[in-house]
């Protein structure tokens, strides 16, 4: 019985990791360098709110590895010289909100 739930909570765990790519970033931390840096330049693109960005249907990020590569390209393009960390911050929050990748 005791090998039981030790597979089962094996399973959970590994599910879980599987559900989310960037588990160890902070999201509210993303969101908040999101607004400040992302929104303006994302808006006088797409217009609105800028979000149209990471829903159109011909969106350039396919996966979660796709999607740290575009935060590090806009990050060394637009020189904001984020750390690691934010980039990861940031791709939680767009992950969560937007694209729902889960590995």
């Amino acid at each position: 019985m005791k090998s039981l739930y030790l597979i089962a909570g094996l399973l959970l765990i590994n599910g879980y990791a599987q559900a989310e790519p960037f588990a160890t970033a902070d999201a509210n931390a993303g969101k908040a360098l999101v607004e400040k840096h992302c929104i303006n330049c994302h808006a006088s693109s797409f217009g609105g709110d800028g979000s149209a960005i990471y829903t159109r249907d011909y969106r350039k990020v396919k996966s979660s590895k796709g999607l740290v590569a575009q935060i590090r390209n806009c990050n060394t393009m637009l020189g904001l010289k984020w750390f690691e960390d934010e980039e990861l911050n940031v791709a939680k929050y767009l992950n969560q909100n937007y694209y729902k990748f889960t590995e």
